[in-house]
């Protein structure tokens, strides 16, 4: 009974994880070029078990088969599909047509990596990002505002899926990302967000109804241990 209290805690944790990402897709359903993030889940490895009623005596070792504790998170996954062109006109505003992302000076001077082309102009007249990160070039340096056709350095990832999010629709990579060359970028216009908000809905509905199967699990569980307690302790 105790193990499997330990078993719905853990089932809590995930369905917890799971709405909570859920809900930040949602939340940015309407931000200009997120990315939504799915979870993964995977089954814990399997643990032989075993008691000591074997033997003439009762007393022996004895395999009773396998059990699996549960699930986990295993890991997640941007979901890299491009999101719609929509028209702005605003001349600091532009959209990545082909793969890749603007590459932006974090304030820790790493790189940055980021969809989001609803740029602004600081005092050195250089696009920056809303946050105010210096959006690079080709060259590395920043970008004129008034250039008619900025060299935006675009970079592209084998794996975008693993991109760490480093949140504000900004990621990070541990691994080099290669450079694209002669990459589309539309000026006045600006990437929606990926977000499709009805297959939310849909995950959203489907946590809450594993989490209402869980809390069942769990009532039955404390009534078991209640007998238990009460009854059973009174023999």
């Amino acid at each position: 009974m105790i193990r499997s209290i330990d078993t719905l805690t853990k089932n809590f944790q995930i369905l917890q994880k799971r709405q909570e990402n859920t809900s930040s897709n949602m939340a940015n359903s309407q931000t200009t070029g997120f990315q939504s993030q799915r979870l993964f889940q995977q089954t814990l490895e399997e643990v032989d078990m075993m008691n000591h009623q074997g033997g003439p005596e009762v007393n022996r070792r004895n395999p009773i088969g396998g059990f699996t504790f549960g699930n986990e998170i295993a890991g997640s996954a941007l979901d890299t599909s491009r999101g719609a062109l929509e028209q702005t006109t605003r001349t600091t505003d532009f959209a990545v047509k082909s793969e890749g992302y603007f590459s932006v000076r974090m304030p820790n001077g790493q790189e940055g990596y980021t969809r989001n082309g609803h740029f602004g102009v600081n005092a050195q007249n250089e696009l920056v990002t809303q946050e105010g990160y210096l959006v690079l070039g080709a060259n590395n340096q920043g970008v004129a505002a008034n250039d008619t056709r900025p060299n935006f350095k675009i970079t592209a990832f084998n794996e975008p899926q693993r991109l760490q999010i480093a949140g504000n629709g900004y990621f990070t990579s541990q691994v080099a990302g290669t450079v694209v060359a002669n990459a589309q970028v539309n000026q006045g216009y600006l990437e929606t967000s990926n977000v499709t908000v009805a297959d939310e809905m849909v995950e959203l509905m489907q946590t809450a109804r594993e989490y209402e199967a869980n809390q069942k699990v769990l009532s039955t569980v404390n009534q078991t241990l209640q007998k238990a307690t009460n009854e059973i302790g009174r023999v």
